[in-house]
């Protein structure tokens, strides 16, 4: 809980009604009571990537449908917000990759595919892969100085089948990207810290942490052997209604939540900040004390280019991957017997689908909606191989179902319903350097009082990542707003 002791009554305005800018708007409230606070979100919708539809008649998860669950922000957030008996975990976490036509078990033990115990690979690796993933070998030059892609460095030490056939899948579920563009500091910092040691990538942990996986979108598919407590977590309902308890939250304590509110411009005045709305004919203008972007890279360089054009340029240049979620409605017949919560599909293999999940093994509330149909998942897109969602809903649907059904050795039994969700440049890669490239960010924003970026660009895709970067916002707009002489 944060705190904060001000006379004032601060006027902060958090741009991004993401789960981002909900959690750091409440934040605010929870720590400043008297503060006045307005979420200006530009779509429809709040939530950003945690959305709930209905599929077959009954509301489902159509994003993130899980939560890193050994990192608390997220969990400590429902909490808050008077939900922690919705909590629920996994009734089962064992997962399968799609290796050469057969869905072959997720090894038991990994570091975002990483395995400590080389034999548990064995069916998804070769004896010969297995061997060489045995057989360590150093990274030239020893100890690692700088930032290096995942796949280059786990490759040289552990093979190449381990990136191809274990890491790659898990950095597309996560980030919808590659190894040989993504910072091993960035989305692999217990690897990446091993690797400033020199120390072996095998030795195995006791317990996930928030290092080991770090994406909203990552299925129960990198635990430990026998952790301490589920690695993930999930609402029952989903996790869509996340943004709705904490919009409902919000409201109660006196916050002004706007949707269709787009921010066009942000300037500076002299007593703090003024935002402007609306079209050029019909502009609406308002001032803030405080100001938290809570928006995804693009937007939030164009929003900081006047003010901070060293953290505009880098927010400017980084990438992002766009993804869809497909969710099925099947008859309920025959599938009483699919393997654990899903699988994963390497991009090796070349299929269109990178994952799908079996929502109706994988979360007890989905299993139980309905006695005539059940939900299971397909994703696919990944950065800079996104052809595939050029396709038209239909055929997205169609390939889902197909290999869907290929990867379980029958066809899916009827589809009652189907749904399709894009989510356009949702995921952003995290390239070689982009700690340094978010600390280059903070350090220009820094110069510009009572203005605080925060989201999925950060510090992680996850949503505890978010959480904790929107937190962190909120603690320094409040440190800000402390300064600020008591005239209103």
């Amino acid at each position: 809980m944060l705190s904060a002791a001000l006379s004032t009554r601060p006027r902060v305005v958090v741009v991004g009604g993401g789960i981002a800018g909900l959690s750091g708007a409440l934040a605010v409230l929870e720590a400043l009571p008297s503060a006045r606070v307005t979420i200006l979100e530009g779509s429809t919708d709040l939530g950003g990537k945690l959305r709930l539809d209905a599929v077959g008649g009954h509301l489902v998860d159509v994003g993130a449908e899980s939560m890193l669950a050994v990192r608390t922000e997220a969990t400590d957030l429902v909490a808050r917000v008077g939900a922690e008996g919705e909590l629920v975990t996994p009734a089962t976490t064992s997962a399968s990759i799609w290796s050469r036509g057969s869905l072959r078990p997720m090894p038991a033990a990994t570091l975002m595919g990483v395995p400590t115990d080389p034999a548990s690979a064995l069916g998804v690796l070769t004896a010969a892969e297995v061997d060489r993933l045995r057989d360590e070998q150093p990274w030239p030059g020893g100890a690692v100085e700088s930032d290096v892609c995942v796949g280059d460095y786990v490759g040289a030490r552990l093979g190449s089948a381990v990136v191809d056939r274990l890491v790659e899948p898990l950095l597309g579920g996560v980030y919808a990207g590659h190894a040989s563009r993504l910072s091993l500091q960035a989305t692999m910092p217990v690897l990446w810290e091993r690797a400033t040691r020199s120390e072996s990538l095998l030795t195995p942990r006791t317990g996930a942490t928030a290092s080991d996986v770090g994406g909203a979108n990552a299925s129960a598919l990198a635990q430990p052997a026998r952790p301490p407590r589920p690695p993930f977590a999930g609402l029952r309902g989903g996790v869509g209604r996340l943004p709705g308890l904490v919009a409902d939250e919000l409201h109660a304590r006196g916050a002004l939540v706007r949707t269709g509110a787009m921010v066009r411009a942000l300037e500076r005045t002299a007593s703090g900040w003024r935002l402007t709305l609306g079209s050029a004919a019909d502009p609406q203008v308002i001032d803030a004390d405080a100001v938290l972007l809570c928006v995804p890279p693009a937007p939030a360089a164009r929003l900081l280019a006047p003010h901070a054009p060293v953290a505009a340029r880098v927010l400017g240049d980084i990438e992002t991957a766009s993804s869809a979620v497909v969710t099925l409605a099947v008859e309920r017949r025959d599938l009483a017997q699919v393997p654990g919560s899903g699988f994963l599909v390497p991009p090796i293999e070349g299929r269109a689908i990178k994952a799908s999940t079996f929502s109706f093994r994988k979360w007890a509330w989905t299993g139980e909606v309905s006695d005539v149909v059940v939900h299971l998942r397909a994703s696919l897109g990944r950065a800079r191989e996104e052809a595939v969602l050029h396709r038209d809903d239909a055929d997205l649907v169609a390939v889902s179902v197909a290999e869907v059904g290929e990867a379980l050795g029958r066809p899916l039994p009827r589809v009652v319903d189907a749904h399709v969700q894009r989510w356009g440049g949702g995921l952003p890669q995290y390239a070689v350097g982009h700690v340094d490239a978010v600390a280059s960010v903070r350090a220009d924003v820094a110069r510009l009082p009572g203005l605080e970026v925060a989201g999925a660009a950060y510090d992680g895709v996850g949503i505890p990542a978010v959480i904790a970067s929107a937190t962190r916002a909120a603690r320094a707009a409040l440190t800000h707003l402390s300064t600020i002489p008591s005239t209103r």
